[in-house]
């Protein structure tokens, strides 16, 4: 429990798009929430106001997830303000897409630095910190379907997430002695505040369940996943695609 006798959560990426939607989900659900941001801080407080509207705490972190010393300054912050921390959602990340003869190195930089270096040290510095003050928490790295599937321009994308959700189950496997579980959830496309008519909504009919996830819907499944009724839950990963991965879809004659 952290100072004020609740479970504390960390959400890294936690002022937008989906990162906001899990933070204010975990809120509703009773769960204080330390909100790190990185280049976005009005939508940061306000986030944080959103927070404590309802009746939790919060408080709101700048931090680069790529860089090692804002990772471990970040984890210092918001122990000190909470106490103690159950749990962290590493849920910053970032995409490109680029076909890829066309793919920059600094363009690959970017994306590893941040999806799989930033996750995994994050993973790190969470974990020591839970054994450290023998707490039995939860970590859960945001990977994607890309993980599995394949999609043109997502050379660099979908590797680096395959790489997050390998390395969840490894980590996870060490971590059980300590009590700590460490869990993936994978969305598909998720409708993340798009303009209407963006060509991605495109792929919504070929999906079997014709549509796209909301933001709520996968913050609402971040919050079962931290909750005690996953607590025989790790080393797993959570999809949430409308089953884009399943079989019948590369098969459009079946999709009526």
């Amino acid at each position: 429990m952290d100072k004020n006798g609740r479970k504390a959560i960390l959400v890294t990426g936690g002022a937008k798009g989906i990162g906001h939607s899990i933070t204010l989900c975990l809120a509703k659900a009773g769960y204080d929430v330390a909100i790190n941001y990185h280049n976005r801080p009005e939508e940061a407080k306000k986030t944080l106001e959103e927070v404590r509207s309802y009746g939790v705490d919060g408080c709101i972190i700048h931090a680069d997830v790529a860089d090692l010393d804002d990772l471990s300054k970040m984890y210092d912050e918001a122990y000190d303000y909470f106490g103690e921390l159950y749990g962290v959602i590493n849920n910053a990340g970032v995409g490109v897409e680029k076909y890829f003869l066309d793919t920059t190195p600094d363009e690959f930089d970017w994306m590893v630095s941040i999806d799989f270096k930033g996750t995994y040290f994050s993973t790190q510095n969470a974990a020591r910190r839970m054994i450290e003050h023998g707490t039995k928490g939860i970590i859960i790295n945001v990977t994607s379907n890309q993980a599995v599937g394949n999609w043109p321009r997502s050379t660099v994308y979908g590797p680096t997430k395959a790489a997050v959700s390998k390395f969840t189950e490894n980590a996870a496997m060490e971590l059980a002695l300590h009590g700590i579980r460490v869990n993936n959830i994978a969305p598909g496309y998720t409708d993340a505040g798009w303009e209407p008519g963006d060509h991605r909504f495109e792929a919504a009919p070929k999906l079997p369940l014709k549509r796209f996830a909301t933001m709520d819907e996968i913050g609402e499944c971040v919050v079962f996943m931290v909750s005690d009724a996953a607590s025989y839950m790790t080393g797993a990963t959570l999809t949430l695609d409308g089953g884009a991965l399943l079989p019948v879809v590369a098969c459009n004659d079946f999709v009526k």
